[in-house]
């Protein structure tokens, strides 16, 4: 167990997966592939009140749900501002 580094060093874990993730295609989208689509819209901000913890887990569960999708074989778009 020695080594497990004590602090998470986010500089080093991109390094690490970042070419993987580039190698395999997970960055990428290829429209008319015939693969059942699936795409999340984020709609553009507003002013409706303070910026709190809940704005944050949206996002990330958009995220989660978009990869998500994508491991499983749709073609997953996730896109701002519409």
């Amino acid at each position: 167990m020695s080594d497990i580094p004590k602090q998470y060093d986010p500089q080093a874990a991109q390094q690490q997966w970042f070419p993987f993730w580039e190698q395999h295609g997970y960055f990428n989208a290829e429209p008319g592939t015939g693969k059942p689509p699936h795409t999340i819209m984020i709609p553009l901000p507003n002013v409706t009140g303070a910026l709190h913890m809940g704005h944050a887990l949206n996002g990330t569960c958009q995220d989660l749900i978009t990869r998500w999708r994508r491991m499983q074989g749709y073609e997953a778009l996730w896109m701002p501002g519409t």
